[in-house]
């Protein structure tokens, strides 16, 4: 059973242990639409077997917020007309000209083009690939989309940020309700996991400016506009304090002369991202 965040918007949660992303279902009087397609067929066919276990109308959509894989692999099961940005569809265009065997995955990892994470995810979640079949976006937009779904609405706006540049988010307006993706994340795929503040800024600008009350992140759980907002501004104050730096012992100084605190874990791990990302920025180490 899916879970309900209101009486049209329902979502399937995350599953970390596989890095299963959170998928969600959008239900107008007239058609529904799904979020991000999993991150397998066997995903895929989970997902759709609650969904059609619902009294909803035919869904029609599935709409992909970025490339990774884990939010793309399930399209062809799907079977949907699909969309996304037009970056998306390049990226997955090239995703489908590459082999996904163990061999060719860790050769990848090995030059640096894919991730060990990811490998080890597609690994656990699908022992065999081979019948996987990438499909590309059938329906592309470069700014902003609009969906009238019957009673409800989907606007879904290309947002950007270091997770994934191509990301979009996805908006109901009658339900305050806006699925993210993963567009709130660091950037992992460019050495060490970094965030960079002017980016930042510039994302959660383009988030702010919809009346949220409920959020969908890919592997969290749904957060309240004042749950993520306290984390989103705790965010933003650690990047203005790293400001420019580079020297993480530099950043923990200023965070401990500012704060008056020296950082626990959490707030670490966020310093450090914000000084990788300094560090990519001027060409450090």
């Amino acid at each position: 059973m899916l879970k309900k965040l209101s009486n049209r918007v329902y979502y399937m949660p995350h599953v970390s242990e596989t890095d299963r992303p959170a998928l969600g279902l959008i239900c107008g009087d007239n058609m529904s639409v799904i979020v991000d397609s999993g991150n397998s067929p066997a995903h895929a066919k989970d997902f759709l077997h609650l969904v059609g276990q619902m009294d909803i109308a035919s869904v029609k959509f599935v709409v992909i917020t970025h490339w990774h894989w884990d939010h793309i692999f399930g399209m062809q099961t799907m079977d949907l007309l699909s969309i996304s940005h037009d970056q998306t569809k390049e990226k997955i265009e090239y995703l489908k000209t590459l082999n996904w065997d163990d061999a060719s995955l860790d050769s990848r990892v090995a030059t640096g083009e894919e991730i060990e994470f990811c490998s080890e995810m597609i690994k656990r979640e699908m022992p065999v690939r081979d019948h996987l079949v990438l499909k590309a976006p059938d329906i592309t937009f470069n700014d902003k989309i609009e969906l009238d779904l019957g009673g409800v609405t989907c606007i879904v706006e290309h947002v950007g940020g270091v997770h994934a540049p191509d990301s979009s988010i996805v908006y109901v307006p009658e339900d305050k309700i806006m699925f993210l993706g993963d567009c709130i994340y660091q950037d992992f795929y460019s050495g060490e996991w970094s965030y960079h503040l002017d980016e930042l800024t510039i994302l959660l600008a383009k988030i702010k400016k919809y009346d949220a009350d409920y959020y969908v992140t890919g592997h969290q759980n749904p957060k309240t506009r004042a749950e993520m907002w306290v984390f989103l501004d705790e965010l933003t104050h650690i990047g203005e304090i790293v400001d420019q730096e580079v020297s993480l012992d530099q950043a923990v100084a200023r965070f401990h002369e500012v704060q008056k605190i020296m950082p626990n874990e959490e707030q670490l791990e966020y310093i450090q991202n914000f000084v990788a990302g300094n560090q990519k920025r001027s060409g450090g180490s």
